[in-house]
């Protein structure tokens, strides 16, 4: 199946991630906590809980402060009390913005979302304004050269409900959210290694922005992104350099 081009947003992304990684490594911290908090200590029983160890080890978090995190957030040590909450709301262009957030105050984190979306052009939603554009599941993205047919035999056999081949050569193998830790290991174990693989929240159709409109968006994104108590930043916006 045929996809539109996602390669250089996904360069993109991962190259902003390399850039703040003391900021990653501060969100995978809180991943780690409320998954510990949420399911227990112990990965091997807690799916959510791996999930977030492993984005901790590609964020290069040492080991010893991966179990004092986890630790802590199974009740061995004191820690803060973490809420999720998200939120919803309208970038440039009528382009939409979840919002993932963990925060111990959430009237401080309305309050900072509220004020980064009206300030930099967009507008903050009500619960469900936007949500229904995305989707929840796994998500791999292969590199444009990658076996295509390699990909879907293996991914469909493993249970994964999608491969699209962008217009862009990128590969992208969409999985429901259970099924995503069966699929990734089953491609590894072929020797196929995604270059963004996690479970997300995706769009639908995306909107396509360009020039100041692109800039614009990216802007806000920045911004949003920039928050402390922000998680994760999902859009349906597709900027142009």
């Amino acid at each position: 199946m045929a996809g539109h081009s996602k390669w250089a947003n996904i360069k993109h992304r991962k190259g902003r991630q390399d850039e703040k990684r003391g900021k990653i490594w501060t969100r995978v911290i809180r991943e780690i906590t409320v998954a510990a908090r949420s399911g227990g200590g112990d990965p091997a029983m807690n799916p959510r809980l791996r999930l977030a160890i492993e984005k901790a080890k590609a964020a290069n978090m040492p080991a010893d402060r991966i179990k004092y995190n986890v630790d802590k957030a199974s009740g061995t040590l004191e820690g803060l009390s973490l809420e999720e909450i998200r939120y919803e709301g309208y970038g440039i262009g009528g382009a939409a913005v979840i919002l993932d957030t963990m925060t111990d105050n959430r009237v401080r984190t309305v309050a900072e979302v509220r004020h980064a979306f009206s300030k930099f052009g967009g507008n903050l939603g009500t619960e469900g304004s936007v949500a229904f554009q995305f989707k929840h599941c796994g998500q791999l993205i292969f590199a444009p050269g990658t076996s295509e047919d390699t990909v879907m035999e293996v991914a469909l056999e493993a249970g994964a409900e999608d491969v699209i081949t962008d217009d862009d050569g990128a590969i992208e193998v969409l999985t429901p959210p259970a099924d995503f830790e069966a699929v990734k290991d089953a491609l590894e174990a072929k020797g196929l290694k995604a270059e963004f693989a996690e479970v997300t929240m995706r769009a639908e159709n995306t909107i396509a922005l360009s020039g100041e409109d692109g800039a614009r968006m990216q802007k806000l994104l920045d911004v949003l992104e920039d928050l402390d108590d922000v998680q994760n930043v999902f859009h349906n916006a597709e900027i142009s350099e």
